[in-house]
Parts: structure tokens; C-alpha cells; sequence
């Protein structure tokens, strides 16, 4: 046995060790199951967990769980026993040597398996919520023909395979990017491989789901993000059979959640119509909330997602690290993460961030009149799962060297987003959620890919690559917004960090792994009229009522 594989084996016994006895999880064991209460005529609500070992996402569907059931909801829990040859749970950090790849390729991740199973079966038992298996519902015939399609799919192929419109491919790939922790995987070791392992996830987490919908009948599945595997295909079928979903991820803000109807928020945030927000009523009393916030987001000291500990906001301490000179017009430019959520999106301008970022700066080498200052996310290494694929070391594969009016803030550097940007004429974004924030200040933002400030009638938004070039052209714009559109941005941004940020104040955050545990000491806490915000995500689920948090009215 390698030292490689040594090291892997015992990361893994590591894991599964912190796993089963958690603190995180200890909440549990103050819940007793509503054993009292008849559910059996309630509505089905399905909690399609299944990654247990995802303990952030365990915690908090189990508590929205209890809180259905205590409401009178009949729940139960979806969870894999094992018969997935890759998922969410897998990572490349877990899988770094060719040698735990090969045994991941060849034994599936059977070390994060056992821990898996017995912490979501230990988990739901002790909620008394009843739980599906995965293998429950997969024939052996199943398992074998995933495997076939798996192997003998043409590898060119894969990312556009559909099954009856269900985009099968296209979630297996984002779940291989995700687990490389790329945009692109080309001479990534046994890169095809884990693909492949993904794609037969996916193929059987798709026969899974259709043959459990088809024995039993929900009125609604909940799950965590939407996207990826199996969560994506898990959605996938739901809509397919007619089943309402509703997908959920953590917010920004501590101790707040984002759930959105049918689809990932990646999605249903751009498309949300603009008249639940637009028309609101509209104070110095909101604006000042709103804008004490957004000031606190340059430091996060209201978030529990933040990159930077100690930045810096001195524009000479700044100018003296950078050279940049903020007496000559810059446009600023804000990426994103490569890997994350490599969805298609029908409204992008390109085919990915780094074709925009290449674009860009060729348009720029040809406008010496104009600085452009290129913003690396801090999440590239500090995010939960830090990037392999480095937006400056894209750059420098196609620009050995830069001209003097381009400029470039490494992920690591401490600058502060925020400072730096407020010396920008104006600001180009792929899909970064600084729009929302810039915008609200008065900031010009021309958007290529998929913001979630896209479609508020508050950006400049680009639909093809002619049209961005076209709207670069034009720059530099030399003026702030409008008031009218200001006020228009601060709405939306209320909206979006407020009202669409559901507070669940007894969801703590920790340090370790899970991030965040529930701070409960009974079921009473989870009835109806403890928590607004909890009421609110649960009326959401049983009656599809909007995922609103009306924070305006506190």
C-alpha cells in the first residue's frame, strides 16, 4: 500500500470519526419524535437530503423537517445508502492522489459511504422521521444499464445527454467541475473517468427518484441548492412528474436562508418578476437599514460568509501596492469562482467567465485612456471549496504580460473590494452578487453573465458578445445613476438581502464542520408563531405561498 493511499484512508477514518459524533449534530438528541401527533393525513413532504454527510445541509433540513411535522405535515427523508459511484460529498481535496482517485473510480467513495449512511439513518431516526433509501427503489437491472450508458456514452456526448428532456448530463458535469474545482477539467488526471462516475450518478439517482415518485405520492420535495449530484437530477424528475420543489442554500447574512420555488435560486433569482419588489413602499427608515448593512458588508461584520479578515481600505496604502491611478478613468471588472454552479444560462454574453475575461482585456489593451482593475474573488481561496483553476493564471496563459493600463488584484491580496471599486467610472460583473451592492450606491454595472442584479432595469446588460463590445465602446460613462435608478437598486436590494434572506435566528453559526447547528431546546420553538421567518419557509413549503420575508413591516 503507497503512502498516498495510507493518507487518504486515514483522512477518510478522520472524517468518518468527527462525522458520527459531531457536536454539531447533538441538537438532536433534545428533540423527542411527535409520536403524539397523527400525521398520516397531512400533506407528504419529502426531505430529499440524500448526501447525510453534507452535515450543514442535514441540520437544517432536519429542523425544517420537525418543524413540518410538528404543523401536522407527514415527512420523510430521501437519503443514498451508498449506491452512488460519486456525489456532492466528494471533493478533490479528499481525492488529491492518483491513487484515491483510482480507488474512487473503481470502489465508488465507500469510506464516506459508511460514514454517510449511519449518520443520516442515526439522525432522522432520533427526529422520527421516516426514511427512503436509495437502494429501496434501483433495480440491479438499473444499476447495470447506468453503468453501460455510463461507459459507452461517447465522451463528447455526455454534457449535452438528456433522458425525456432531462438535462442528465449537463448536472453530472457541473458535479465532475465541482469536484475538480474547475471550469474546465482538460489534463486533469483521470478526468473522463470521474466524469463518467458522475454521469452514472446521475443516470441512477434519475431512476431512483422516478421509480420512488411513482410508488409514493408528495406534494412537495425539498432539498438543498438544486443543482449538481444528485440534487440537480433530483429536481430534474420532480418537475418532470408534476411534484412541486422547493430548493434552499444559505445566505449571506447570519442565520438566514434563501429558499426559492421550482428550480435553484441560481436561476429563479434572475428571472423573479420585478413587481414583488419594485412597487414596495419606500422610507428613510428602510433606506437607512438597508444602507447601514451594505456599509457592514465591507467588513462582514453581519455576515457569516466573508473572505477577507483584516482589508484594506487606505486608497494610498492602495495605490502604493497596486500603482493604479485613481486620477485616470478605471473601470473596475469582478470575477467569480471558475467552477461554481457551470450551469447554462440563455442570457450569458459568452460561453464561460474565462471567454469574458479574455475578451475584456483584449478590448482594453486597444483603450489606453482607460484603466481596467480586475478583482480576483477572495473565494478562489478562501471559499469552501477553493479553486484549482486560478482566473490569474488563465490570464497569463494568454497574456504573458499585460499593458500598463491593466491591472490585476490577486484572490489573496487584502485590498478592499468595496474601496476599490468606488474609484471606478463604472463596474463589469459576470455573476457576482457585488451588483446588487454597487448598484445601490450609485455605481454603473454592465453585466455579461448571469448576476442576479440581470433584468431589475437597474444594470446594463449584455446578451451577446456584439452587444457587450458594443456597450464597452461606449465607456467611459462618466456620471453616476440616475437618483430614480438608485432608489430603484436600494428596493431591489432590500429586497434581495432582506426579504429574500429568511432569518431563522436559532441557526447559530459554529466553528468546524457543520458551519451552523440549531440552537433549540424544544419543540415548541418549532410551532407556528416562535419564528416569522420560520413560518414564512414552512407556509412556503405547504402551501407554496412566496419565499417573502416582509422585513419592511418589523
Amino acid at each position: 500500500m503507497n503512502d498516498g493511499l495510507i493518507k487518504h484512508i486515514l483522512r477518510l477514518a478522520r472524517r468518518t470519526i468527527r462525522s458520527l459524533y459531531n457536536p454539531g449534530l447533538a441538537w438532536v438528541d433534545k428533540i423527542k419524535p411527535v409520536s403524539e401527533i397523527d400525521n398520516d393525513a397531512g400533506p407528504r413532504v419529502l426531505i430529499a437530503t440524500s448526501v447525510a454527510g453534507h452535515l450543514a445541509s442535514l441540520n437544517l433540513e432536519g429542523v425544517i423537517g420537525k418543524a413540518l411535522q410538528v404543523r401536522g405535515a407527514n415527512v420523510s427523508a430521501l437519503l443514498c445508502d451508498g449506491v452512488l459511484p460519486a456525489c456532492m460529498d466528494c471533493e478533490y481535496r479528499i481525492f488529491s492522489t492518483d491513487s484515491s482517485k483510482i480507488n474512487l473510480i473503481k470502489n465508488g467513495p465507500s469510506m464516506l459511504c459508511m460514514t454517510c449512511t449511519r449518520v443520516g439513518d442515526k439522525f432522522y431516526k432520533k427526529l422520527g422521521i421516516d426514511i427512503n433509501h436509495y437502494s429501496d427503489f434501483l433495480t440491479e437491472a438499473e444499476r447495470e444499464n447506468a453503468k453501460i450508458i455510463a461507459q459507452s456514452t461517447k465522451f463528447s456526448e455526455i454534457r449535452e445527454y438528456a433522458i425525456d428532456g432531462l438535462q442528465v448530463g449537463e448536472h453530472a458535469y457541473a458535479g465532475a467541475l465541482r469536484f475538480f474545482a474547475r471550469g474546465e477539467i482538460e489534463g486533469e488526471a483521470f478526468s473522463q473517468e470521474i466524469v463518467r462516475a458522475y454521469f452514472e450518478s446521475a443516470l441512477i439517482t434519475t431512476y431512483v427518484m422516478r421509480n420512488l415518485l411513482t410508488q409514493e405520492k408528495f406534494d412537495v420535495c425539498v432539498f438543498n441548492h438544486g443543482i449538481y449530484v444528485p440534487q440537480g437530477l433530483i429536481g430534474e424528475v420532480c418537475r418532470e412528474k408534476g411534484l412541486r420543489v422547493v430548493n434552499w442554500n444559505p445566505a449571506y447574512r447570519k442565520g438566514c436562508f434563501i429558499f426559492s420555488h421550482h428550480d435553484t435560486y441560481h436561476h429563479t433569482l434572475m428571472t423573479e418578476p420585478v413587481d414583488k419588489w419594485a412597487d414596495m413602499s419606500w422610507d428613510i427608515k428602510l433606506e437607512n437599514k438597508l444602507l447601514d448593512y451594505l456599509k457592514s458588508r465591507w467588513e462582514g461584520s453581519q455576515d457569516w460568509i466573508w473572505f477577507h479578515e483584516n482589508p484594506e481600505f487606505n486608497l494610498d496604502a492602495i495605490r502604493q501596492k497596486t500603482g493604479i491611478d485613481f486620477q485616470k478613468t478605471t473601470i473596475g471588472m469582478l470575477t467569480n469562482v471558475v467552477w461554481d454552479a457551470q450551469l447554462h444560462y440563455p442570457a450569458n454574453a459568452f460561453n464561460g467567465m474565462i471567454e469574458w475575461i479574455i475578451e475584456t482585456i483584449e478590448y482594453f489593451k486597444n483603450r489606453p485612456d482607460l484603466q481596467l482593475v480586475i478583482r480576483v474573488h477572495p473565494a478562489e481561496i478562501r471559499g469552501t471549496v477553493p479553486s484549482r483553476q486560478r482566473v490569474v493564471e488563465e490570464i497569463n496563459k494568454h497574456f504573458p504580460s499585460l499593458p500598463p493600463n491593466i491591472f490585476i488584484i490577486n484572490p489573496e491580496d487584502n485590498t478592499s473590494t468595496y474601496a476599490l471599486m468606488m474609484q471606478c467610472d463604472s463596474v463589469i460583473i459576470y455573476g457576482t452578487k457585488t451588483g446588487v451592492e454597487l448598484t445601490s450606491i450609485g455605481i454603473p454595472v454592465i453585466v455579461a453573465g448571469e448576476a442576479w442584479i440581470r433584468n431589475k432595469a437597474v444594470t446594463i446588460d449584455a446578451t451577446s458578445k456584439d452587444e457587450y463590445l458594443k456597450i464597452l465602446s461606449c465607456l467611459p460613462i462618466g456620471k453616476r445613476m440616475e437618483n430614480t435608478q438608485v432608489e430603484r437598486a436600494r428596493k431591489y436590494a432590500f429586497h434581495f438581502f432582506f426579504r429574500r434572506m429568511i432569518p431563522l435566528p436559532f441557526m447559530k453559526p459554529r466553528k468546524g464542520w457543520p458551519t451552523f447547528k440549531p440552537d433549540i431546546i424544544s419543540l415548541d420553538e418549532l410551532r407556528f408563531g416562535k419564528y416569522p421567518g420560520l413560518d414564512v419557509i414552512c407556509n412556503g413549503i405547504l402551501k407554496g405561498s412566496e419565499f417573502i420575508y416582509k422585513a419592511e413591516a418589523e
